[in-house]
């Protein structure tokens, strides 16, 4: 098992705009990650599993649901606090992040805000320890950008509701307990139904061969003529703004995440260049990688000023979901390229698991693509600054 050496950047000391409380948190999840995460991830994205024994640790630093309040089993704490965690875990790996990110925004999220209070203390505690794991379906086969046009449906049977249809692309799918299920009903209004694992023509086939994302668990969730009972629909919130809220928390988690996924790939170069030689001296000496480093730096401080400033608009309830889109698009995409840049300074080495570069490059790939595309966070911006759509 290989020594975790990491050792974060912060060139503007933005430890100063971080609360005591912050760093601890912060400090918590990142020594777990050192202890738990990095010495076993590659092997575990190697052989394309989930290492489903590091669920309780996840629980214990309270990456599950950081912001739910106490009484429901989560820690209460603000946004700010719930980025640092989601940047610690993806410095550690994406999909592991992607796990706990779900379970925070994808399905205790909206049983938190959607629900009513016997769901509530029904699933959020035990979401909240990581004795149960959630998904979240809303991407089918035929809908990805265009989450309306969803073919998914129930039907109100008098004393349950009948649900069919299928989601796709699903983390957490293979081994969650529970998935919240977005669906229109007869009207074709998109509700949000809790739909529980045992549930007769439910079922969740694993999605097999990604090359990203591997240390990931990914599914389908099938729905054939399923029962659902009329108590699991969420009845706070319909329409497709329900999902997209639920969004929202996911993407700014993202936002977050994809630095932890950068510092690390930096970090990993800046070490490198100093050890390697060839022509006589470090090649951390020559002009073009001090050029990567200093990018990648100033890049990355950029990004953490982003994300500390739409954690403090969303702590005081302010931050918009064009805004939540810009960071996402922009974090992921500053991510991606220093991944890639860091893997050429590594030469050969960059690709091999003995350094987390490659793995990092290829989780990207997914993070830049789910929970909004690249393309489409760009078009919310313009639809924000224009008050044009694109869309149509």
């Amino acid at each position: 098992m290989k020594q975790d050496l990491f050792q974060a950047p912060d060139y503007y000391n933005l430890d100063d705009l971080l609360t005591e409380e912050h760093k601890l948190i912060r400090d918590a999840a990142r020594d777990w990650v050192k202890r738990d995460v990095s010495p076993i991830i590659e092997e575990y994205a190697q052989k394309a599993e989930f290492p489903t024994q590091i669920i309780s640790g996840l629980a214990e630093i309270g990456a599950f649901g950081p912001y739910i309040p106490e009484e429901y089993g989560g820690a209460g704490l603000d946004q700010i606090s719930y980025g640092l965690i989601m940047q610690e875990i993806e410095r550690g790996d994406s999909g592991v992040r992607s796990t706990a990110s779900v379970q925070s925004s994808l399905v205790m999220y909206p049983i938190f805000k959607y629900g009513n209070e016997a769901q509530r203390k029904k699933y959020l505690p035990k979401l909240a320890s990581g004795e149960w794991m959630g998904c979240f379906g809303l991407t089918e086969p035929n809908h990805g950008s265009n989450p309306s046009g969803m073919e998914t449906k129930f039907k109100d049977m008098g004393d349950h509701y009948l649900l069919n249809g299928a989601k796709m692309w699903i983390s957490n799918a293979p081994f969650a307990q529970i998935a919240v299920v977005w669906a229109k009903n007869e009207e074709g209004r998109i509700h949000g139904l809790i739909v529980e694992r045992g549930m007769e023509g439910f079922t969740t086939p694993t999605t097999h061969n990604k090359w990203s994302l591997r240390a990931s668990a990914t599914g389908e969730l099938i729905f054939d003529n399923v029962k659902v009972p009329k108590e699991n629909l969420l009845p706070n919130k319909s329409g497709l703004g329900a999902p997209l809220g639920c969004l929202d928390s996911a993407r700014f988690g993202i936002a977050w995440g994809a630095i932890g996924a950068a510092m690390d790939c930096y970090d990993t170069a800046l070490r490198y260049c100093k050890e390697r030689e060839q022509f006589g001296k470090p090649i951390g000496q020559f002009q073009l990688q001090q050029k990567k480093l200093a990018e990648m730096i100033t890049e990355i401080t950029k990004a953490q000023l982003l994300a500390w400033r739409l954690g403090t608009l969303r702590n005081e309830e302010k931050a918009t979901s064009a805004q939540i889109s810009m960071a996402k698009r922009n974090n992921v995409d500053m991510a991606i390229t220093i991944a890639r840049e860091a893997r050429q300074m590594l030469g050969g080495m960059g690709i091999t698991g003995e350094y987390s570069i490659m793995r990092h490059m290829m989780n990207l790939e997914s993070v830049i693509t789910y929970e909004g595309t690249h393309d489409i966070h760009l078009l919310i911006t313009g639809l924000d600054v224009t008050g044009l759509s694109a869309f149509k």
